[in-house]
């Protein structure tokens, strides 16, 4: 059965161009369309789709309120196209936190290299969102701070191991003596880092290094947002920044982010290496921290397509680190965990919503 899409753009031309490059493939099917948000709405209660993508600056309601709309109502995966601008990325953080799972760039230019690898991106991430799983993580919405890619789809090992793992025992995990915190993530990794990040206390003890899958123009802005949720400080991360207990440094978007060690362990932000998938790469920043930290991490990896962190987890656990991977079931899209538990790299597998009180009991 092929997957039903439903595609939401005021532009004519841009719709039609969508529903030309899904329907190309014989596993989508574009089941219809809308010009505007409150067309969407109507239109995706009519026709039940498996996916939706959608515009976020419309006439008659905007993608946004559409969104949050759809969620509430008739919940499904929603894809959003945005301008890679400083307002669109405001734009899209709204619309992950009103329920969207995944964006892309509306410029096929600034999608990928060239218009076919543009096309085969799309189809492969709408295949990947007709497979992910509605969940919300329950967190504040990122706006004011509180008090308190390659085929995803999961591996029956994966989910086996998944379910039979071990509950986290802070009483009995051996993770003493770290000097910091690596997380990795890709889809559903916006809301995953909130959810997780959100109870840190102010005096959290180690520094934590946070690598999301987002576009240059993007990662200011989320930092700002977390930075805006969180006690512990969040900033996009630059070259010297030294880490700091009570921290988090959030990789660039468009570069990678490396450790350098020393007396005091610093970044280092460079071009990233000639074919290099992922900008910024969970697994080039985790390899930097074999020589920098040695044994001295845990490394996290969270919901995400494809198996970025599983080689540079590989090399982090060569070395004695501690590496705690999300379970199947609160994951948006269960491929870069499913790809570290597979490789039985995993010492931990946990809900998303224990990832968060496992840190505050294992090292406050």
């Amino acid at each position: 059965m092929s997957l039903r899409v439903v595609v939401v753009d005021d532009s004519g031309f841009f719709r039609r161009r969508i529903v030309e490059i899904l329907n190309a493939d014989v596993g989508i099917e574009v089941v219809g369309t809308a010009a505007n948000g409150q067309e969407a709405i109507e239109v995706v209660k009519q026709l039940n789709p498996d996916v939706v993508t959608m515009d976020i600056e419309m006439p008659v309601m905007d993608g946004i309120t559409a969104v949050r709309r759809i969620m509430a109502e008739s919940p499904r995966p929603i894809l959003m196209f945005s301008t890679l601008t400083t307002e669109g990325a405001k734009a899209t953080l709204d619309a992950l936190d009103a329920g969207a799972m995944d964006f892309l760039p509306k410029r096929f230019s600034e999608m990928a290299a060239d218009e076919d690898s543009a096309k085969i991106l799309l189809r492969r991430r709408v295949r990947a969102l007709g497979r992910a799983r509605l969940i919300r993580p329950t967190a504040a919405p990122l706006t004011e701070r509180s008090a308190s890619a390659p085929s995803s789809t999961p591996i029956l090992t994966a989910r086996a191991l998944a379910a039979a793992a071990p509950r986290l025992s802070p009483s009995t995990t051996p993770v003493r003596n770290l000097r910091a915190v690596l997380i990795g993530t890709s889809t559903g990794g916006p809301v995953a880092l909130q959810e997780v990040l959100k109870g840190l206390p102010k005096n959290f003890p180690l520094p934590i290094i946070l690598v999301q899958h987002m576009p240059a123009s993007f990662t200011p802005a989320f930092a700002e947002r977390l930075n805006n949720l969180c006690q512990i400080t969040v900033k996009e991360a630059a070259t010297g920044d030294v880490l700091k207990p009570g921290s988090a440094l959030l990789a660039p978007g468009g570069v990678q982010l490396l450790i350098e060690g020393g007396a005091q362990q610093r970044i280092r932000i460079e071009d990233s290496p000639p074919g290099t998938i992922y900008k910024p790469s969970v697994d080039i920043t985790f390899k930097s921290a074999v020589g920098a930290l040695r044994s001295q991490v845990l490394a996290i990896v969270l919901t995400g397509m494809g198996a970025d962190g599983r080689e540079g987890t590989r090399a982090l656990k060569a070395n004695g680190a501690h590496v705690w991977a999300q379970d199947a079931a609160s994951c948006v899209v269960f491929g870069m965990p499913a790809a570290v538990i597979d490789a039985g790299l995993a010492d931990q597998i946990l809900p998303l919503k224990e990832v968060g009180p496992a840190l505050l009991k294992g090292f406050c």
